[in-house]
């Protein structure tokens, strides 16, 4: 039998406020639509300190495919943060996207005294 891939959920319960419950599950249906074994869905409000820095360690350490959100609203200044693509797929449930893992970007050229050294 094939592992499924493997997705942490991620909300603001100061986002979702009374749909708090409605967005959890939302983020289980988008991943089991998607084919991702949901391990666990993860809830920060406004007073989290360095979520992105949080997630992005959660996401390392559980060796998980993707983040999925009910939107990018539950982000600060409302975009998906380019350090978390670095490390997952992101997918939102409204509207329904994914912005793929892109990893570490390249190191930048070096000069030919550098590549002397």
């Amino acid at each position: 039998m094939l592992e499924l891939p493997a997705a942490l959920g991620f909300l603001r319960s100061d986002v979702s406020g009374t749909h708090q419950q409605w967005d959890e599950i939302q983020i289980r249906s988008l991943a089991k639509r998607l084919g991702y074994d949901l391990r666990k869905t993860v809830v920060f409000n406004a007073t989290t300190d360095r979520p992105v820095q949080r997630l992005c360690t959660l996401l390392v350490a559980l060796g998980v495919d993707a983040l999925i959100v009910p939107s990018a609203a539950h982000f600060e200044g409302e975009e998906v943060p380019a350090d978390l693509v670095t490390v997952a797929n992101i997918c939102t449930v409204k509207p329904e996207s994914t912005f793929p893992r892109r990893g570490d970007p390249p190191d930048p050229p070096r000069s030919d005294a550098q590549q002397r050294l």
